[in-house]
């Protein structure tokens, strides 16, 4: 049985109104073609760039739109999810939210993100069928005999990458991959699946208990191997190209044909580790590089715990993460799952009145700030006040968040003062 409920939720103009007064002093950095994320270095994507031009995988203006999912499940699990294309020219993320699997399986959930590169198909594929692999092994039982899991889910990620290998040849296709980060929720374990760099976080008692490691080339064990199959690491990267070290796809990285398919230059092998749950644990977080490139796990850890005392609707929570890396600098794809557990933190009425004192304070002092800008003449812009405000001591910030995680506040405040403003000057001058 699935619970949800899905929706596409536009920016709000004010934001929209925030990229184009930017965008002239970033578009020139963007567009300069910075690398980043988990992809390969353009090797000519689709578009109508001049021939022999690589065009940069960075749009002018972000794509704001969020899609977002929430849901629950009977014995007590509530999640949501929110992705958005932003700064990238695609989006390339994909999905799974499951939290009731069925069957012996009814108090099992499975949550994934899928993080693609070099295109979505693959991404898009293995978001379609990863999970039928892992099931289809026959090894996920309901007695969650750990070792028999974890040798279920491995072998369920060789199939799918089998399956993809088939299709590439099939259909004449090398290049594209995907990682993976996924979570199985059971009565008693919780198992962290990860395979290249997106990452998971599990929460517990307001603390990171336990995160995935992220699979870089220039790790000591990854470099290693990668050099062992006869490939390179340079500038960070596979052969000086792709940004990760294991992967599903990414068949040009899987040619040394006297190794076995763990030992090739990009590995479908995921990382599988089984946590025991307790009465302790708070909530879980899967994301994408997008959210790990701007914030640590203990700066999320923090905000999410902080977010969760004064809103109750979870895709809100996930939207303001989102929020906070666009702020933040991310310039990839972003898409986070939160998964709360029946110990996370609830609404509470102290913290909801911090938050409406912080959010007091701030309008005033964008109001300040306006005024005194207005008095030297021209209406102020919007970064003029974000950049006073900014070197302004500002006490109750959401904690792993700070004046970022406000922006949205302080726009909204902006935008008021200026359209007090734009009043008074029209009783003032009525035929202007």
């Amino acid at each position: 049985m699935r619970t949800s409920r899905k929706g596409s939720v536009e920016m709000p103009a004010f934001v929209r109104q925030l990229v184009k007064e930017t965008e002239k002093r970033v578009t020139s950095f963007f567009k300069g073609g910075r690398g980043g994320g988990a992809g390969e270095l353009s090797e000519g994507e689709e578009g109508g760039e001049e021939e022999g031009v690589i065009p940069s995988p960075y749009l002018d203006r972000p794509v704001l739109d969020k899609h977002m999912q929430e849901g629950c499940a009977s014995w007590g699990l509530t999640y949501a999810l929110t992705s958005m294309q932003g700064w990238r020219a695609h989006m390339e993320d994909f999905h799974n939210c499951f939290p009731q699997l069925g069957g012996e399986l009814a108090h099992w959930g499975f949550f994934a993100v899928y993080d693609g590169h070099a295109g979505s198909a693959v991404a898009q594929h293995c978001s379609r069928n990863l999970l039928d692999h892992i099931l289809g092994t026959g090894k996920i039982r309901a007695d969650d005999d750990v070792v028999r899991v974890t040798e279920g889910i491995k072998e369920g990620f060789f199939l799918m990458d089998k399956h993809l290998h088939a299709m590439a040849c099939r259909e004449g296709w090398e290049r594209g991959g995907t990682t993976v980060v996924a979570t199985a929720i059971t009565p008693h374990h919780i198992y962290f699946v990860n395979c290249g760099d997106s990452r998971a976080v599990l929460c517990r008692a307001g603390r990171v208990a336990f995160s995935t490691e992220d699979h870089k080339p220039f790790s000591p064990g990854e470099r290693e191997r990668i050099e062992n199959a006869g490939g390179s690491v340079t500038l960070q990267r596979v052969n000086g190209s792709l940004a990760v070290s294991r992967a599903l796809g990414d068949f040009s990285y899987k040619t040394a044909e006297w190794r076995p398919v763990t030992e090739q230059m990009v590995s479908p092998e995921p990382d599988v580790s089984a946590v025991e749950r307790s009465p302790a644990d708070e909530f879980l977080v899967l994301a994408c590089d997008g959210v790990w490139d701007t914030v640590t796990n203990e700066e999320l850890c923090a905000f999410i715990h902080s977010r969760l005392r004064v809103c109750t609707d979870l895709r809100e929570v996930c939207s303001q993460v989102i929020d906070l890396c666009l702020y933040k600098g991310s310039l990839d794809n972003i898409s986070i799952i939160l998964v709360c557990f029946p110990g996370a933190p609830q609404l509470s009425p102290e913290a909801l009145h911090q938050e409406a004192e912080l959010e007091d304070f701030l309008e005033s002092k964008v109001a300040e700030i306006f005024e005194e800008l207005s008095a030297r003449g021209d209406e102020p812009d919007l970064l003029s006040v974000l950049t006073v405000l900014a070197s302004t001591v500002i006490p109750g910030l959401p904690p792993g968040g700070g004046l970022q995680s406000k922006r949205n506040c302080i726009i909204s405040a902006y935008y008021q003062q200026k359209e007090a403003r734009r009043c008074r000057l029209a009783q003032i001058f009525p035929n202007d």
